[in-house]
């Protein structure tokens, strides 16, 4: 709002109008490596294609390329640098990087099969074991590559919301139908029919789909930047990001459902394609919105959800006291309309919250700067 009031201010017939905008943006420009992330920076600061014209310029780009040819620079660095990804999409190319995001559907196969070979107490420490080394893997995944927020702080805040509602797609269905029967009455014992039922396939095949998150967010991130090459002007950058966007978040769903439906089968479990979607997507589109600087909402719907999880259980629970046996009635409602209601309507319902919020933040140039370089 300071740049936009000072804008405002301006005498459009100064003798040099780019002068003065160049001092505020100093900084900007002299740490850019090209003309187009100086205009992706201008725009996170309110400049349009419309304030551009004040300064003589027919769009924010082209005025970003008087701006970085206005910059003292050295030989070396007065020429245009190449373009270049940004941290987090070129950093996967770095060995081992390319087989992280692997690691967690290998370690959450072979935690499957050891669950499905051992017995009594060895099933639930191999489940165990089998957490531990999926979340570290995952963990892993998430700090090198283009899921990774390398350069951004802060951004392993939804690291809980996340356990949370991963944990609710492996034991919360089967535990909520387990306390509207009036039970559990015993300890998890690690298996899909035990007092705490263990829903598989879902997880498994969330964690094999993090290698095609992985791409998708590659091939949004890399397209976008290349549209910077070809787009003069904001709005003809966003009108061309966005399908791509969209096409991104569209394959990424339709490989998870080939996974759900392989893992279903070969797990011998039911297809819980609703929930799984919609936690696949919720998942994915509030991954790429961090990784491009923006956390807030994802925090926020991530927070809402897992809250809007946890009060289904708690309720079931609560309805067992005297008095207040009304409380469970709309979770039994759903659950027995749809036995997957619950995280399907959450999880939807945020995952959608997301998408419309997506559409609008990344498709600017201003989300495509390289992270290492602060907005």
């Amino acid at each position: 709002m300071s740049d936009l009031g000072e804008l405002n201010r301006s005498t459009p017939g100064a003798a040099d109008p780019v002068k003065a905008l160049l001092h505020r943006h100093h900084d900007l420009c002299l740490r850019a490596v090209d003309p187009l992330e100086i205009a992706a920076g201008l725009e996170a600061h309110g400049i349009t294609d419309r304030t551009a014209a004040r300064f003589r310029h027919r769009d924010v780009f082209s005025l970003a390329e008087e701006l970085y040819a206005r910059v003292p620079r050295d030989s070396d660095s007065a020429r245009p640098a190449p373009l270049t990804p940004p941290a987090g999409e070129g950093s996967h190319r770095t060995a081992p990087a390319p087989l992280l995001p692997l690691l967690p559907g290998v370690l959450c196969a072979a935690a499957v099969i050891a669950m499905r070979l051992a017995h009594g107490e060895t099933r639930l420490y191999a489940a165990i074991t089998g957490v531990l080394a999926v979340t570290l893997a995952l963990r892993a995944a998430l700090r090198r590559g283009p899921l990774s927020g390398s350069g951004h702080p802060a951004r392993s805040s939804t690291a809980f919301r996340t356990c949370w509602l991963i944990g609710y797609a492996l034991l919360g269905d089967g535990l909520l139908h387990t306390a509207i029967a009036g039970g559990p009455d015993g300890w998890p014992d690690g298996t899909t029919g035990g007092h705490w039922p263990l829903t598989l396939a879902p997880v498994l095949a969330l964690a094999l789909a993090c290698a095609p998150a992985a791409w998708a967010a590659h091939l949004f991130g890399s397209r976008a930047r290349r549209r910077l090459l070809s787009s003069r002007g904001l709005e003809d950058f966003s009108a061309s990001v966005r399908p791509v966007l969209l096409g991104a978040f569209a394959l990424f769903l339709l490989v998870l459902t080939a996974l759900l439906a392989a893992t279903s089968a070969l797990l011998d479990e039911p297809l819980a394609l609703p929930g799984t979607l919609a936690l696949g997507a919720l998942l994915f589109l509030a991954r790429l919105l961090t990784v491009h600087g923006f956390t807030h909402a994802p925090k926020v719907i991530l927070t809402v959800t897992a809250t809007a999880q946890a009060t289904a259980l708690a309720t079931v629970v609560a309805a067992r006291l005297p008095g207040l046996a009304a409380l469970s009635t709309p979770v039994e409602t759903l659950t027995a309309w749809n036995p997957a209601a619950v995280p399907a309507l959450t999880c939807g319902a945020a995952a959608l919250i997301l998408l419309i919020h997506a559409s609008r933040t990344l498709p600017r140039a201003s989300a495509h700067i390289p992270p290492e370089r602060p907005r």
